[in-house]
């Protein structure tokens, strides 16, 4: 049943001339109307049908459920219908409310609108929900631990101040109160120095980390998320050995605090582009705000349990009970931290990456898709432990061996003139190891090229056949197959555009002239 009331009123159109003001008058009609969702739509259409002239020309909605119709009625009449949901009904659900996971239904929109980007989830990455919530215990953990080693910091500190007051009164033994007041001047004076030293040398651990080592973090910031985390809790072991050692207090304090900046030197760049990978939409601002509300939250849990443990009898008096709290809060901290790491899901291509789909392109002539590939890719492990062992930018020098170098040069110019680069296998190391050298105007397809061909010979390498005769038909391989493993990666979604496999600048070889 369909409840309306119409309201006539008049409303007034004005037109400004030059010399006159005159007013028009026209009808303007509002009719109100409470109606179950379904039937709405089908009622009103139907009562345009019967009107004859009437036009709906816009539908406007309303987070609250409301929507309000505008009909045009001739050329000077319109009509506003507005509707309301009845109670205990869903009307108008908008695209916010029916597109968010349902694993957050139960969740009031205003909450939603607080700590999830606007358009969750079309307006981030698929992985950015299941990243988020394994976030907030890494960070509660994160803050849990640095509540205790503050705790242990502060009771070194004073323990440490008292070694000083003592030393004070020891060392002298006149009884002029001036000596003393001096001496104690000195003290603090050396004391700021040493504090302010303390934090200037994390400032230079910084400085090193993102000059010396900033084109890293493009291509792996899963992995030196991680490893900012093992340093920083290294950092953390300094600063709890200070309660141990209170005479030690600034040496160790300062290696505590190197050692934490150099952490939040790996830790900020990676994850600025953790975050933007979320940011498909480019709302790369509202990711990292959004972010910012879940880290306030955790670091306020965190230090509420911090203080509770602290609390609690037999850890802030003993150190040994508090180490070992610290150490197992620490391990869970590590853990929820690979966690979220290992749910990232990124569709471009990084080394790692890279050697995990063209491994399978080789043996079973399919790539994985990006959530397999991901799941397959070893956080923890450096790339020089991987194999097979690949070293890119060898001087040709070491390329090529034995007494007929010049014929060697010779054949691998005629072998690679369609490639960017020259590639050979070790023939001084046991295990199978490649060699890689880039020529100038190589690309990151190059790099590619020669990862696809490695693995080839490393499934197919034979120590007892002719060197050369592999390396040649590893090429032809290479130019049959890599055109359909190109295709294939557009096919399982990987983005071709964007692929993070840098090209070594240290050595390139330049071809002058055919020998």
């Amino acid at each position: 049943m369909v409840y309306a009331l119409r309201f006539s009123c008049h409303s007034f159109c004005l037109h400004s001339r030059p010399n006159s003001i005159p007013a028009r008058l026209h009808r303007f009609q509002i009719l109100c109307k409470s109606s179950l969702p379904h039937s709405a739509g089908a009622q009103d259409s139907q009562s345009l049908k019967d009107d004859g002239d009437s036009h709906l020309i816009l539908l406007e909605k309303y987070g609250n459920g409301t929507s309000k119709r505008y009909v045009v009625e001739g050329d000077s009449q319109i009509r506003t219908i507005l509707e309301e949901p009845l109670p205990g009904t869903k009307v108008l659900q908008d695209s916010y409310s029916m597109g968010t996971d349902k694993a957050l239904t139960w969740l009031p929109k205003v909450i939603k609108d607080f700590i999830l980007p606007t358009g969750f989830p079309d307006s981030v990455s698929d992985d950015y929900l299941e990243y988020i919530l394994l976030q907030f215990p890494t960070n509660v953990t994160g803050w849990i631990c640095h509540t205790l080693v503050t705790s242990s910091l502060l009771q070194a500190r004073e323990s440490n101040s008292g070694c000083w007051s003592r030393l004070i009164f020891r060392n002298c033994s006149c009884s002029f109160c001036r000596c003393h007041q001096v001496i104690a001047c000195v003290l603090i004076q050396l004391s700021l120095c040493g504090w302010v030293s303390k934090d200037g040398i994390g400032a230079v651990g910084r400085l090193f980390i993102g000059g010396r080592f900033g084109n890293l973090f493009d291509d792996d910031p899963k992995q030196w998320r991680l490893y900012a985390d093992f340093i920083g809790s290294t950092g953390s072991i300094f600063d709890l050995s200070t309660q141990l050692y209170p005479a030690y207090f600034l040496p160790l304090a300062s290696l505590g605090n190197l050692a934490k900046a150099v952490g939040r030197g790996l830790r900020d760049p990676s994850f600025r582009v953790i975050q933007n990978h979320f940011a498909i939409s480019g709302n790369l601002g509202e990711v990292s705000a959004k972010e910012e509300v879940w880290e306030v939250a955790a670091e306020l849990v965190g230090l509420a349990l911090g203080i509770l443990a602290l609390d609690t009898p037999g850890i802030s008096s003993s150190y040994p009970v508090l180490a070992s709290t610290w150490l197992a809060t620490r391990l869970l901290h590590l853990w929820f931290r690979y966690l979220s790491l290992s749910v990232l899901r990124f569709n471009t291509i990084n080394l790692k990456r890279a050697r995990i789909l063209v491994n399978s392109h080789i043996l079973y002539q399919k790539v994985p898709g990006i959530s397999d590939c991901n799941r397959m890719e070893n956080i923890l492990v450096w790339e020089k432990f991987l194999r097979p062992r690949i070293t890119f930018g060898v001087s040709l020098e070491e390329m090529v061996t034995g007494k007929k170098r010049g014929s060697m040069v010779r054949m691998l110019l005629e072998l690679y003139t369609e490639e960017k680069y020259f590639l050979v296998v070790n023939q001084l190391q046991t295990e199978f190891e490649v060699f890689v050298s880039f020529k100038e105007g190589a690309t990151s397809i190059s790099v590619f090229r020669s990862v696809w061909q490695s693995y080839w010979l490393h499934q197919n390498w034979s120590r007892l056949d002719d060197i050369f005769s592999q390396l040649e038909q590893s090429l032809i391989e290479l130019k049959n197959g890599f055109d359909d493993f190109w295709s294939q990666l557009g096919e399982a979604g990987w983005d071709t555009n964007q692929i993070n496999l840098k090209v070594p600048k240290e050595i390139s070889i330049q071809e002058l002239h055919t020998v």
